[in-house]
């Protein structure tokens, strides 16, 4: 496909200098009618024409309004980058709703890097791949638009930029290092260029193949496609399917299904207090050895805390934490999104709080909302949240494949006790602010959200980030098999 790319005819200057006017005008106004827009534009810019990629955002900054265009190019990661897995620096700056994002080289690039010059498998190239279109295919299902460019050249064409470049180097400042590099490994790297286009090609998001040797032509295809794909879909009536009108509420909870995960969790299960204080400093000692080894070892790892309304997850987050240094871990308790956070793919908010080498996250809830919360309540249609597991499930297999421990915790209790519970904290003057009418009114729904649970760990319990469900009716008991389960999960990657 890019060997035998066809060449194009180049517009004369007059036929160019007279369309850039009317396209300049379009592509400003369509960007201000994009920043009411419920959806962002992902702008990629890739191939091997890096002259004509830098080229051609210096063009967009120009022709659009650049304060709204958020841009970046794409090198080696960073030193924060490698700590944390490879698509995190891409989340991390990702648009909001009616904004655009310019990006130059990103995944596609650093993945043809890597296999070209030897620093990955075959087999890990097309991981990387997989990983490459399922990432696309969230963010547009989620419902932005991608549109992505590859600006090729011939090989012809770029040995006389690296022969004028080598003759001239001060004259020729533009062509570096990647220019060399792809020439030099010519009969690599297009195979993997091929490879990688047609992997993405039948996705949601695919490529548009530019010849890029003709400036002129380059120019007015990149910008009048761009303005007229986002034009096209700011007239496009929304898509989205609407969220589950909200289910009644029972008038009062049942127990789980006996036969389910739930029902055959064991919630007599007890420790004694003398035992417990015992227990407690034992597994709290161990946490902190493990911990200042996972320090040592630059090893993160991310704790996941889910459960009913007063199952206890303060009480057992606070009992990791006595045994930690402050300066290691980070506790992100998830409320309702803002209204950034809205802006943004749901999974955004988490991958942007994802730790830097040697440290602990604690989400107390989590991601895991989408398809509890939102699919009970009806803020989440049924396809939304069906999309969700295979998204959680590709997201927490990033994090375990980059070597963070991903440990979950489901903490569960009875009706009854979550009823006492309730009642103690209202008639208690510091636990007060723990109880709203809102705990109440999702008392009524237990029975959905049980199947919610269900079908939540049956789905998303994987051999490297499985479930764990902590009997919880006794807060002692929780709290020492909570920290047992972080000990083994620490031991396992120290």
């Amino acid at each position: 496909m890019l060997e035998n790319l066809e060449k194009p005819t180049n517009p004369t200057r007059d036929e160019y200098e007279g369309r850039l006017p009317s396209l300049r005008t379009s592509l400003l106004n369509t960007q201000f009618d994009l920043r009411q827009a419920p959806f962002p534009v992902l702008i990629l810019l890739a191939g091997n024409d890096f002259i004509g990629c830098n080229a051609m955002v210096n063009l967009l900054h120009e022709w659009m309004d650049a304060r709204y265009v958020k841009t970046r190019v794409f090198g080696r990661p960073t030193e924060e980058e490698r700590e944390r897995p490879r698509f995190w620096r891409y989340w991390n700056v990702l648009p909001a709703n009616g904004q655009i994002g310019l990006y130059v080289g990103a995944w596609p690039q650093a993945a043809i890097a890597d296999r070209g010059l030897g620093r990955i498998s075959r087999a890990s190239f097309e991981q990387r791949l997989d990983h490459i279109a399922r990432f696309e295919n969230t963010l547009v299902d989620q419902g932005a638009l991608v549109l992505k460019f590859w600006l090729q050249i011939p090989k012809k064409e770029l040995r006389k930029r690296v022969e004028r470049a080598q003759k001239d180097p001060d004259r020729n400042w533009r062509v570096g290092e990647n220019e060399f590099t792809i020439y030099e490994n010519w009969s690599r790297f297009l195979p993997l260029a091929e490879r990688l286009l047609k992997h993405s090609q039948d996705g949601l998001a695919p490529w548009q193949v530019i010849h890029s040797s003709r400036e002129r032509h380059r120019n007015l295809e990149v910008a009048e496609t761009i303005q007229a794909r986002i034009q096209q879909r700011l007239e496009s009536p929304a898509t989205s399917p609407p969220p589950n009108p909200p289910a009644a509420a029972a008038a009062e909870p049942a127990s789980c299904a006996p036969d389910g995960a739930l029902g055959q969790v064991d919630l007599s299960s007890s420790l004694h207090r003398e035992k417990y204080q015992r227990a407690l400093a034992k597994q709290q000692r161990k946490l902190r050895k493990l911990s200042l080894l996972a320090r040592t070892k630059r090893v993160s790892s991310v704790l996941v805390f889910e459960g009913w309304d007063a199952a206890g997850k303060g009480g057992a987050i606070r009992r990791i934490t006595g045994a930690l240094e402050a300066a290691d871990y980070r506790i992100v308790p998830i409320a309702a999104p803002s209204e950034e956070e809205l802006s943004h793919h749901y999974l955004w908010r988490f991958w942007r709080h994802l730790p830097r080498a040697g440290h602990m996250l604690i989400f107390d809830r989590s991601w895991y909302g989408r398809v509890l919360v939102e699919r009970v309540e009806g803020f989440a249609s049924q396809e939304a949240w069906t999309k969700a597991y295979d998204e959680i499930r590709d997201f927490e297999g990033q994090l375990t494949d980059h070597g963070i421990p991903v440990v979950k915790f489901w903490l569960h209790i009875d009706p009854d006790t979550q009823l006492e519970r309730f009642q103690e904290r209202e008639r208690t003057p510091y636990k007060k602010y723990k109880i709203t009418d809102d705990d109440y009114r999702n008392r009524g729904r237990w029975n959905e959200y049980c199947l919610a649970i269900e079908e939540m760990v049956e789905r998303t319990s994987t051999e490297r980030a499985p479930w764990h469900i902590i009997p919880a009716n006794d807060k002692r008991f929780a709290r020492i098999e909570v920290l047992k389960q972080v000990c083994a999960a620490l031991g396992r990657v120290t």
